[in-house]
């Protein structure tokens, strides 16, 4: 076991401790926002804010618990102004035969009603000493669920497994992972409408972003008496940073810079009253008369058109064992709105966080640093992640395939708009190929490879993958300007409510949004739906804006769609990890087929006939391939054999029963021989593992749920067959697969596109 000690003498010799700060530079808040600081592990966050305020000429020292401090000036009196780093989340407690991570919550007392349930699903990094371990919590498949008698809740910290592509303990502790390391939701930050910033653990960040921000003129600074600048470690285990700071450095006055946690909520967890956009919060717990430090602080916002608001707000937490060291007694609390507090949605306007800098710079006598929201220091969402390098980075049997993979999965298309989806086919289809697919009326993308001749013995074969994905439509804009919205195809709705959001434009653009959460979700006793409930309920996206004609300016308009932002993340091995592998690996599959065959498959094989087929709206009950399946059978050109390529929803997870789906990833491409919708003839079965088998190609068969395109085809006469790859944690943002078995299923459909 690593000791704490141990786990910062690796950090630093890692590298990455100090990178994001360089002497003189201003603060990269793209590159500091993204560095892990849960609760207790906060060690690399701290080194680089000390190492930013070095750079600004300034002399901090950093204590026992992390904390990083600066004094300027001297003199009675003494003022600290303070804001915490820390963020809520995990903390690796074991790992299990199985290779899956347990954890801890840090906190230990969840922050709401609805935190852990909102990780279930979601991407992940495990921080290790060496870099990063791509991984995710594991969550149930909405394909399984009628499969299950007893299903786990997923609202309970018992229940969550880090899922990192391992197999076994040792492979785990091979790549890195052990117990004590943190772990973190992998979102960047993601910005709102026009000048709002979301994100896990916002309102956790601001404070300490405008306190760095003000130090780079505190050198300078016009500062009465004596004034600390301190950043604080531990404040969500208790204000346990903060406690060190208080018995170290008695202070007369504290502006405690940071979440505020207002008396009374309103809607969404807001600050009663405020919203993002409205300016700066001055939180206090007493009268603010005349001489009072908040009545100050709101005369210098005055004096200098800054909007800011008193509101009545609890005193920062001082718990935990032993006694307590006392507030300051003129003590005032800054801060800016947020919505959807301590959620992977929390959301804050960076026009606020700005009038927070300007406060303080105006508060400790500093010459203002220009800001707007076009030259905006704040901006976390503008710039790639370059934090620590992400561990045994995954492989492919095939590179080609990988790039088509990437390709494919990171295309945008939700049911009924899979224009993206069908522009990233045909990029990474052969010219020759692209000079023959067409578009038919239901938007299915078409490729018909050679001839049937008269009197041949040749079976005409159909190959179909569906180009769409789960998401959500724009039913209507709100007065207020808020979206309501509704289900493209079927999910948990959980996985995706109080999460950032991308609202997908005509043009090509997007948005960014956060999809509300129910009513009630900060409230004591919520309960969520039934699992499926979301199904038939409308949602609605915050967007940023406070009426309809303010989204309207955003480009938004009622049909357009909304997906959750996408990064494909290789996890140990050749797993790897995205939403939207169903069918995005189909598609893959089926365009590597297509090249391998070639342009000269026809003259090698004169009499057969091939069509692909790459279809739309599946996830909307298979229209886009019934739509094909009655025009062909109307015209009597029925395909006599269909292979439908869809995911096989795999039960390799420590929440689902195993009672079926039990196919492991990486053992080979899968046989779907029975799910909901259809049931593959035994001997067509047999026959496809006996050609598997004499190509070497790794090859599965089973048992799963959901359903696929072969059921459309089977009424027109059509003998049809079903294949898929494995894949974890179905209609989920954490969707896992293999490469190796994305390879394997393009072999075996090249193999039967020329023997069959």
């Amino acid at each position: 076991m690593r000791g704490p000690a141990a786990l910062i003498a690796a950090a630093v010799a890692a590298g990455g401790i100090v990178s994001p700060a360089f002497a003189g530079a201003p603060p990269d808040f793209p590159a500091l926002s993204r560095i892990a600081a849960v609760s207790g592990y906060e060690q690399r966050l701290s080194a680089a804010i000390a190492h930013q305020l070095r750079g600004q000429g300034l002399h901090p020292r950093t204590d026992n618990m992390d904390d990083v401090w600066v004094t300027v000036g001297g003199g009675a009196p003494h003022r600290l102004i303070v804001a915490a780093v820390d963020q809520p989340g995990y903390v690796v407690s074991a790992i299990d035969s199985q290779g899956y991570l347990r954890v801890q919550r840090l906190p230990m007392r969840k922050p709401n009603h609805v935190f852990d349930t909102l990780r279930f699903a979601q991407p992940v990094h495990v921080v290790t000493p060496k870099g990063l371990l791509n991984g995710g919590f594991a969550g149930l498949s909405i394909h399984l669920t009628p499969g299950h008698l007893h299903p786990p809740s997923m609202t309970h910290v018992g229940n969550l497994y880090v899922d990192i592509g391992a197999n076994s303990a040792a492979r785990a502790r091979a790549a890195g992972a052990d117990i004590l390391e943190p772990v973190a939701l992998a979102q960047p930050p993601v910005t709102i409408g026009a000048d709002e910033e979301a994100g896990a653990s916002a309102g956790d960040r601001f404070g300490w972003e405008a306190l760095l921000e003000a130090a780079q003129g505190l050198a300078h600074a016009r500062v009465r008496g004596t004034t600390t600048l301190a950043f604080v470690t531990q404040q969500w285990l208790g204000g346990r940073g903060l406690a060190r700071v208080l018995t170290e450095l008695p202070a007369q006055e504290m502006i405690f810079v940071g979440r505020i946690n207002p008396l009374s909520r309103g809607e969404a967890g807001t600050i009663a009253g405020m919203r993002p956009g409205d300016g700066v919060a001055i939180g206090t717990n007493a009268p603010s008369g005349a001489g009072s430090l908040p009545a100050e602080l709101m005369s210098v916002a005055l004096a200098h058109h800054i909007a800011a608001r008193i509101v009545a707000a609890r005193l920062p937490v001082l718990a935990g064992f032993g006694p307590r060291p006392r507030l300051p007694e003129r003590l005032v609390l800054l801060g800016v709105p947020t919505v959807f507090p301590v959620t992977p949605a929390e959301t804050f306007s960076r026009s606020d966080l700005r009038k927070l800098t300007r406060l303080l710079e105006d508060e400790l006598g500093e010459t203002v640093t220009p800001m707007s929201a076009a030259h905006d220091p704040f901006d976390a969402a503008r710039a790639p992640d370059p934090g620590q390098p992400v561990l045994d980075r995954g492989r492919a049997p095939d590179t080609h395939l990988l790039k088509t993979l990437a390709t494919m999965t990171t295309a945008y298309g939700a049911s009924g708009h899979e224009q993206g989806a069908r522009q990233a086919i045909l990029s990474r289809l052969p010219a020759w190929a692209r000079r023959l697919a067409h578009v038919d009326a239901a938007g299915n993308l078409v490729l018909h490879i050679g001839q049937a001749s008269p009197g041949s013995h040749q079976p005409t074969i159909l190959f179909d993958a569906h180009m769409d994905e789960v998401g959500y439509q724009v039913t209507r804009i709100k007065r207020d300007g808020d979206l309501v919205v509704r289900e493209l195809g079927g999910f948990y709705g959980r996985y995706y409510l109080g999460h950032v959001m991308l609202v997908h434009l005509p043009d090509g653009r997007s948005v960014g949004a956060v999809l509300g959460l129910p009513s009630g979700w900060d409230r004591p006793g919520f309960k969520w739906p039934p699992a499926l409930h979301t199904l038939r309920e409308p949602a609605e996206a915050y967007v940023g804006s406070d009426s309809r004609a303010a989204t309207l300016r955003l480009g938004i308009r009622v049909g357009d769609f909304l997906t959750i932002p996408k990064v494909y993340r290789p996890l140990l091995g050749s797993h790897f990890e995205i939403r939207s592998i169903d069918d995005r690996a189909g598609d893959t599959a089926l365009i590597e087929t297509v090249r391998a065959l070639g342009p000269d498959f026809a003259r090698k094989h004169p009499g057969r006939e091939l069509t692909f087929l790459w279809a739309t709206r599946e996830e909307l009950g298979l229209e886009g391939a019934a739509a094909y399946a009655a025009r062909v059978a109307g015209l009597g050109r029925e395909p006599a054999v269909v292979f439908a390529v869809d995911m096989f929803v795999s039960s390799q997870s420590p929440l689902e029963t195993g009672r079926y789906g039990g196919q492991p990833l990486g053992k080979g491409f899968v046989i779907r021989a029975v799910d909901f919708s259809h049931i593959d003839s035994p001997a067509d079965v047999a026959r496809v593992v006996a050609l598997a088998r004499e190509n070497h190609i790794a090859v599965q068969y089973g048992v799963t749920g959901g359903g696929n395109d072969s059921a459309v085809y089977t009424r027109y006469g059509a003998n049809a067959v079903a294949l898929g790859w494995p894949t974890k944690y179905s209609h989920s943002p954490a969707e896992q697969s293999d490469t190796k078995d994305v390879y394997a299923l393009s072999r075996i459909c090249t193999v039967l596109a020329r023997d069959w």
